[in-house]
């Protein structure tokens, strides 16, 4: 009878967000659910929901379990001349008590579900208005639980028959054989399998990939054949041998199951996390429906001192204002009953809205958590230091654009391609032929060019890469667009013809590679999800070591290097002591210069220290005292950036992780620490904190120096870059695909949590995935 109404509340029941509104627009329950206050003190009264879905919101939030932020810095409020606070060890003591950082209040959970239920006997203390008397609390909580039969107990009880299908009357009334729960059970199984693979593969259910449109039928229904075509027990209790309104196959059914493997991965992440100190990562990027969407990620340390990134779910924001992704933020961070006091880093791209010293994102963090530090990601630091050079110089723009018309009219149609593809082959023939081909096993496969990517600057390293590899095909494909078409649009492939022919472009190709190289190795180290801050600013200056020896010392061989290919390729290598000719401009008024300044001043000294000087302004804030401090921990050679006042220092930045009695400790551990650690054997070859935080949980140190693994923790804490964020958003791009570009933004968000964090699900079983299924809302089915 389910399908005969619409699950909306009616236009006269009052709305959650406005209890009082008589006319209130229809709401979705999907919606509403998907939207439940966490906070306690800010929930909606139960007696303002309508009556048909009041079940459902009372079991998400029993699923939910009671909002109870243990790591929360509970503030003290003057009562009876003493400063009291709540403590966060009577949450193991009553299982049933909610505590609200909005009214600094204690509330009951089963007493706010089930209160309503019965004649309104005594105050609403612990529904309404909040318990705040921290004066004598346990006593109060014992109170308010009662005896056998009070009000709380009863609610209780309620609450557990609620979660519990063997006690609803349905059940009763039905007497369900052992013989049908065991048809059941094996049904759901097999639809969990099915769901399970598909998550995994990140395929759609109902037919909107090419797989599914090979056939009328959706993925969902395929692989449950192919279940019971192999399993006789399956296929006794599938499709068309299941009962008529039990099948499991409708797509509401698909979207519970796809929820409770999402909520199973999320509270395996949190329960991962526990009270652990951690940082968060945050972008945002449209889908194919052009709908802004904010991924967030959870960096933290485990317990083996490895460093672990989790994505943690994609939220679509209507708007991109810092207020409104801190909204989303408080959101999230409540209903996983996580807390800022334990924030101690947040990490985001360049955007206005994320680092704007006064109304940004991270601004309005810093104010309800000081110590939750601010780090630019480095991979976007990195590119804009590329796009910046790029830009600002007229000769490597010029390149640049070369390069991308050269890519684009070698690929402009599959004649082309092809016809480079078969150029490139006989190069490959004809130099296997001469014995000057290095073979071996994945060499000198199929390529062609490498178009560069609009958002990664690294990107047109491949694209040089494969220019230089297939020069001579390159030429040749150019060659023949221009002679079949002599009186078409031939102008631009002769034109690039003749560019690309030229010692200057060959010069520039070759420069413009090795310094792509050089900061294509930082970008790919900066996207490691195990990559730590210090580490990193290691990188950074390694890289910029690397430029400035190159700009020293690499100026011949790069000359010799361009100057040998065009020899080969029968290119004019001018002579370097020669007055230099600028192409299409009369003598007489251009200055005097040779090749070897063009070529060593005007081009490669300029470039180089234009990328360098753009480094040193983009990653400014590695010279920051922050960073500075924490650069003293690490162990490469043998612990020698170590530096006691500066790690004391570094301690001093977190102000309520260290108290004045922890830090003149800290001081003496430090000495102890360091002589410890050059005198081992095991810490003498380490070359990152990340390993050093590994090893020492190996060896028992994090036990004998514990304020030294806080720091190392706070450190590893720290964010290096946005990677994770922005894989992400490349898999919510095979989710949300232009075939599924209808997909809710619910079943979006659970789709990507298994998909991404698909190691997680593994850990899973069946069992715990259908218990959550059941109790989510009355199931004609039981196990």
């Amino acid at each position: 009878m389910e399908r005969f109404f619409k699950r909306k509340l009616s236009t006269d029941s009052p709305s959650p967000s406005n209890p009082g509104s008589s006319n209130a627009r229809p709401i979705e329950v999907d919606e509403i659910l998907a939207n439940l206050q966490a906070d306690p003190g800010l929930r909606t009264r139960m007696a303002d929901y309508s009556p048909n879905i009041r079940d459902e919101i009372r079991r998400a939030y029993l699923q939910k379990g009671p909002c109870q932020p243990r790591s929360y810095k509970f503030p003290q409020t003057n009562q009876s001349g003493i400063n009291r606070r709540f403590i966060a060890n009577w949450f193991d003591d009553h299982d049933w008590l909610e505590y609200s950082i909005a009214k600094d209040a204690a509330f009951c959970l089963h007493c706010y579900l089930f209160k309503s239920n019965f004649d309104q006997v005594g105050g609403d203390a612990f529904t309404g208005v909040g318990f705040n008397n921290w004066k004598k609390a346990k006593e109060r909580f014992n109170l308010h639980v009662g005896p056998v039969g009070s009000v709380h107990n009863q609610a209780r009880e309620v609450a557990y028959n609620l979660m519990h299908q063997t006690t609803h009357i349905e059940t009763i009334v039905i007497k369900q054989t052992s013989q049908a729960r065991t048809a059941y059970r094996t049904c759901l199984n097999a639809s969990l399998k099915c769901t399970r693979y598909l998550l995994r593969q990140g395929l759609s259910f109902r037919g909107h990939d090419e797989s599914a449109q090979s056939s009328n039928r959706g993925n969902y229904l395929e692989l449950l054949q192919f279940l019971a075509d192999h399993d006789e027990k399956v296929k006794a209790v599938v499709l068309e041998n299941a009962p008529g309104n039990l099948k499991l196959i409708a797509p509401s059914i698909q979207k519970d199951l796809i929820n409770s493997c999402a909520k199973e991965t999320i509270g395996l992440i949190l329960s991962d996390v526990k009270d652990r100190y951690f940082s968060i990562m945050v972008d945002e990027a449209r889908d194919v429906s052009i709908k802004e969407q904010m991924a967030m990620v959870l960096r933290y340390v485990n317990d083996k001192g490895q460093i672990i990134e989790r994505f943690v779910g994609v939220q679509h924001v209507t708007d991109t204002t810092s207020s409104a992704l801190k909204e989303a933020i408080d959101e999230f961070f409540s209903s996983a009953n996580l807390s800022f006091s334990k924030l101690r880093g947040q990490g985001y791209d360049g955007a206005s809205n994320m680092r704007g010293e006064f109304n940004g994102l991270k601004t309005k963090i810093l104010r309800e958590q000081p110590c939750a530090f601010y780090v630019h990601c480095f991979a976007h630091q990195l590119q804009l230091a590329l796009v910046a050079v790029a830009k600002k110089n007229i000769d490597v723009n010029s390149f640049f654009t070369t390069a991308n018309t050269l890519v684009n009219v070698v690929g402009a149609s599959c004649k082309r391609r092809d016809a480079l593809r078969a150029q490139y082959q006989e190069e490959l023939v004809r130099a296997f032929e001469e014995d000057c081909l290095i073979t071996g096993r994945g060499l000198n496969q199929e390529t062609t060019l490498k178009r560069a990517g609009d958002t990664r600057w690294n990107s047109h390293y491949g694209t040089l890469i494969s220019i230089i590899s297939m020069f001579p095909s390159v030429v040749n494909v150019l060659q023949m667009i221009v002679d079949d078409n002599p009186n078409d649009s031939s102008g631009e492939a002769y034109k690039l013809w003749r560019e690309i022919q030229s010692f200057e472009f060959v010069f520039h190709l070759f420069l413009m590679k090795a310094i792509l190289g050089i900061t294509h190795t930082l970008s790919l180290a900066l996207q490691r999800k195990d990559q730590d801050i210090v580490s990193a600013m290691g990188l950074v200056t390694t890289c910029k070591e690397n430029l400035q020896f190159m700009r020293d010392n690499e100026f011949e061989e790069l000359v010799e290097q361009a100057s040998l290919f065009c020899y080969k390729h029968d290119i004019t290598v001018p002579t370097m002591d020669e007055e230099y000719v600028i192409p299409g401009r009369s003598r007489r008024n251009a200055p005097m210069k040779t090749n070897y300044h063009r070529y060593r001043v005007e081009i490669f000294i300029h470039v180089i220290d234009g990328q360098l000087a753009e480094l040193n302004d983009r990653f400014n804030e590695v010279s920051t005292e922050l960073l500075t401090c924490l650069a003293c921990l690490s162990p490469k050679n043998n612990f020698v950036a170590f530096d006691k006042r500066k790690l004391v220092r570094l301690a001093q930045f977190y102000l309520y992780d260290f108290s004045d009695r922890d830090l003149l400790m800290l001081e003496d551990q430090l000495g102890v620490y360091v002589h410890h650690m050059r005198s081992s054997i095991d810490f003498s070859q380490l070359e990152g904190i990340s390993s050093l935080a590994e090893k020492m949980v190996e060896k028992g140190m994090h036990e004998i120096f514990p304020y030294v693994y806080l720091l190392l923790t706070l450190a590893l804490v720290l964010p290096v870059a946005t990677a994770s964020v922005e894989r992400a958003f490349s898999a919510m791009n095979i989710i949300k695909n232009p075939l599924r570009n209808r997909m809710g933004d619910q079943w979006l968000n659970d789709s990507l949590i298994v998909y991404i964090e698909r190691d997680v699900f593994a850990c899973i079983d069946n069992e715990t995935i259908m218990q959550r299924f059941q109790n989510m809302k009355t199931r004609r089915g039981q196990l």
